[in-house]
């Protein structure tokens, strides 16, 4: 399309409310996520431009061209642009400072007495643009340097192909940096020169540990297999109908040891929704032991 064209001033079509239900509808079918009425405006915003460049003159059109058998690739591409990808390095500090001065040592202590395997798993489910796993690998290299001889494995997904790509890409503006302490900083990222100058790319040791993949977490058929010590799950549920949150819960808190741990967002909470986990600091839980809860095998 030509960018000094007529057609990239002219306004995109009105999003009526028919059409808004629409595709609150199918999003909410595809992914658990609720779109409220209120997102009219980043809705239209979002899709329009995707009407101009397939030639479509409404919302309407759009949402059967989305839904037409074969199109399976244009409905992820629709998925990915409604997805939310606010996102930054440590975010919510006080989570990895549980991490750090609680959970891990107490688990390299086990380790060392043999009361529990020297390996975890880790998944970081909504992992956005990286930056939350790649502040969970700084955090787990940090208590488990590859000379301990733990084996680490951190999983990243998320419904977004285009937030998966940029996460295993590590690349990032220097702005970027600035949530990160300054020593995990020198140790694991590396600073661009030339071309690259105001740039950071995640270095080749925080890389090992990760992989990346897309997951939709309303398709447990999607997930990662097998079960994780520690379940990154924050600020991605406030977005879901109460009952896909609930049964997204629900299957999570099955992936995870009675020694787990759960950690939901800062404005997220179990409370009301399932009495299969207890609270052990602010939105971080445990599963309960229990006939339904899972032994670590």
């Amino acid at each position: 399309m030509n960018a000094h064209g007529p057609e990239s001033h002219a306004l995109p079509p009105a999003l009526s409310h028919s059409e808004l239900m629409l595709f609150q509808h199918l999003v909410e079918a595809e992914t658990g996520i609720h779109l409220s009425m209120a997102k009219n405006a980043l809705v239209a915003n979002r899709l329009s431009r995707r009407l101009r460049e397939l030639g479509l003159g409404s919302f309407a059109a759009y949402h059967a061209y989305v839904t037409t058998r074969g199109n399976e690739a244009e409905k992820v591409r629709m998925l990915d642009s409604l997805c939310t990808h606010e996102t930054s390095f440590f975010r919510e500090s006080r989570h990895f400072d549980l991490l750090r001065e609680h959970v891990l040592p107490e688990w390299a202590a086990q380790g060392a007495q043999g009361r529990r395997p020297r390996s975890l798993r880790v998944w970081s489910a909504g992992c956005s643009t990286g930056e939350e796993p790649y502040s969970l690998a700084m955090t787990l290299l940090e208590a488990f340097p590859r000379e301990s001889g733990w084996n680490l494995e951190l999983v990243a997904t998320d419904l977004s192909t285009w937030a998966v790509q940029r996460a295993e890409e590590g690349l990032w503006s220097m702005e970027r940096a600035r949530t990160i302490p300054p020593h995990l900083l020198r140790k694991y990222m590396l600073r661009g020169v030339r071309s690259q100058d105001g740039l950071m790319m995640a270095g080749p040791e925080v890389r090992q540990p990760l992989r990346f993949a897309r997951a939709n977490l309303h398709v447990p058929a999607t997930w990662p297999q097998g079960r994780f010590d520690i379940i990154f799950c924050r600020n991605v549920l406030i977005y879901f109908g109460a009952e896909a949150r609930a049964r997204v819960i629900q299957g999570l808190l099955e992936r995870l040891p009675e020694t787990g741990y759960f950690f939901l967002g800062h404005a997220e909470s179990l409370i009301g929704i399932t009495a299969a986990a207890r609270s052990v600091s602010a939105n971080v839980y445990t599963p309960r032991p229990g006939p339904a809860a899972l032994s670590r095998e």
